[in-house]
């Protein structure tokens, strides 16, 4: 019997769609970019100026060749350019990590703004379970928008926890902001000298 071989096949880093597909992928520029430093002999049967002409002469004219890559053209400007207004959108916003005090020392730490990261939050928030070795949960706080919530003073290893994620998808220019939300203690109501004092 036949020994089966299993193909390896290469997905680009840009779209994840194999090289050949890119081009119905977010950014052709960028993953022909990719490619080119990524594998070289490929970049080459893909979109040397011999495979393009091979690829198209066989079956339209000059001037459709043109009006094909003209389209492709603006297609690519008008992506990047909506990733370009994706991204500053991201950078202009923040991450809140608020630090609450629940009772004797107890806290507990909420962390807002995370859905800029484009991550799945229930798994973060297993990594950061895992991490700081307690519990960690995804809910929805008031303004219906989902938070993850830690049990623990963990705020500022949250924090570098985030920063790395944040540095690994280069958007290192989102602010993080740590707010300490303690709780209130009752004070006792002031007294007029010589005035009875009032039973609660």
């Amino acid at each position: 019997m036949a020994e089966v071989v299993a193909k390896e096949v290469l997905y680009c880093k840009v779209c994840s769609f194999p090289p050949e597909y890119c081009e119905f992928g977010v950014s052709l520029k960028k993953c022909q970019e990719w490619l080119e430093d990524a594998n070289k002999e490929l970049y080459d049967q893909l979109y040397s100026e011999e495979a393009l002409s091979h690829k198209f002469s066989n079956t339209l004219s000059l001037e459709k060749q043109e009006k094909i890559h003209a389209e492709l053209a603006k297609k690519q400007l008008k992506e990047e350019a909506k990733q370009e207004r994706e991204l500053q959108r991201k950078l202009q916003s923040k991450i809140t990590i608020k630090r609450i005090e629940r009772n004797r020392r107890k806290h507990v730490i909420t962390i807002t703004g995370l859905e800029l990261l484009d991550v799945d939050l229930k798994k973060l928030a297993k990594q950061f379970a895992s991490k700081f070795a307690t519990g960690a949960t995804v809910s929805k706080n008031a303004e219906k928008k989902e938070e993850i919530l830690i049990q623990g003073d963990v705020s500022d290893e949250a924090k570098k926890e985030i920063e790395k994620i944040l540095t690994d998808k280069g958007l290192e220019g989102i602010e993080i902001e740590q707010i300490d939300d303690k709780k209130n203690k009752k004070t006792p109501a002031p007294t007029t000298p010589g005035a009875p004092a009032t039973k609660d």
